[in-house]
């Protein structure tokens, strides 16, 4: 049998979307703003681990302009343990810029939004389609994989050239009449029942039209091309504590983990810090006469990331005096209580870590 037509397609999900979603919060809403804050935080964030964030944001941020209002410092600390930072950032900056320059009031054309920093093609199709019922498809991984297998494409989803093939069938299929509930059904259906492992084949209503159930090859679709292997790094942590304060500082650079707090760093190319190097970085940055005493050496911490993987030890090191304003005007660190470090974003790595030992 022929692939479906794009009624029947899209007809035969719709039908079995109002059969089988998720009572999810921002499917109740045409609201732009919580559909977009909904989108931000799905973003390579499963549904289980995103839903207490979103109802955080829209209880503490009911509107844009009480997320623009709030400091950076702040967004982020809510955003902690979710990752990929950028997200909030671009989150926070392009909240700023519509309470400034539009007064709080949304875009309402896929072609607006997809000019907002940190609103690629796939958001601003899901807040277009979703609050305005512009017919726009969404391509997200879920979509992907439906297409693919329904479908019969093999075309690499990860290539430029790809991407451009999917789309094109995407915005083919989408419903004239219900943009919206057709977007929402693609993607639940990928997320519950075309998975990537174990599918329900066997009870799917596209089955005698899928061309991968059809020719076995579920399993071969979609083509994704190998992502490069990971980098591997070594984080050495000097937490120095004088009294009962830390000392941390926030990271500017442009590198993981930017707009948080940590500690004073040494980065290496192995697990190990030789001791000569670390009694040198003490000397460098103390210049004291009484030695600083190292408490306590941590185990391992890992922390994987999408192309690296992070590995850290954290020195404690008791200060008999303040580092001299030099040094931590070159350094940016910064004495905080314990009450203070509660409250500043940091790294789920350094979270964990305060949580075992300070907290």
């Amino acid at each position: 049998m022929n692939s479906p037509e794009p009624h029947f397609f899209a007809t035969a999900l719709i039908t079995w979307y109002t059969q089988h979603k998720r009572p999810l919060p921002w499917r109740e809403t045409n609201n732009p703003y919580a559909i977009w804050l909904s989108e931000v935080i799905l973003q390579q964030t499963r549904v289980n681990q995103g839903l207490p964030y979103y109802q955080t944001f829209v209880s503490k941020y009911p509107t844009i302009t009480s997320l623009a209002n709030a400091s950076e410092d702040e967004v982020l600390r809510d955003w902690q343990g979710l990752g990929y930072y950028s997200r909030a950032r671009n989150m926070h900056h392009t909240a700023k810029f519509i309470a400034a320059e539009r007064n709080g009031n949304f875009p309402t054309t896929y072609n607006e939004l997809v000019k907002l920093k940190g609103i690629g093609p796939y958001t601003a199709a899901a807040i277009a389609s979703f609050a305005f019922k512009e017919p726009v498809a969404v391509l997200d991984g879920n979509v992907f994989r439906v297409l693919a297998r329904v479908y019969g494409l093999s075309d690499d989803i990860a290539s430029p050239a790809g991407k451009k093939v999917f789309q094109l069938l995407a915005d083919s299929l989408i419903s004239r009449t219900e943009p919206d509930t057709y977007n929402q059904a693609i993607m639940e259906f990928g997320a519950i029942q075309c998975t990537p492992n174990m599918p329900d084949c066997l009870f799917c209503p596209l089955q005698q039209t899928c061309f991968a159930f059809l020719n076995g090859l579920v399993a071969a679709l979609p083509h994704k091309s190998k992502v490069k292997a990971s980098r591997e790094r070594y984080f050495h942590y000097l937490v120095l504590q004088y009294e009962d304060q830390y000392y941390l500082r926030k990271r500017t650079q442009t590198d993981i983990w930017q707009g948080l707090y940590d500690f004073y760093l040494q980065e290496t190319d192995n697990p190990d810090l030789p001791t000569d190097i670390l009694m040198l970085e003490l000397q460098l940055l103390t210049a004291a006469e009484t030695k600083p005493v190292i408490k306590e050496v941590s185990k391992i911490y890992k922390h994987v990331l999408t192309h690296q993987k992070v590995y850290a030890k954290f020195y404690l090191i008791q200060l008999q005096t303040r580092l001299r304003n030099e040094i931590t005007e070159s350094t940016g660190l910064s004495l905080f209580s314990v009450s203070e470090i509660e409250q500043l974003p940091k790294a789920i790595m350094i979270d964990r870590y305060l949580k075992a030992t300070v907290f």
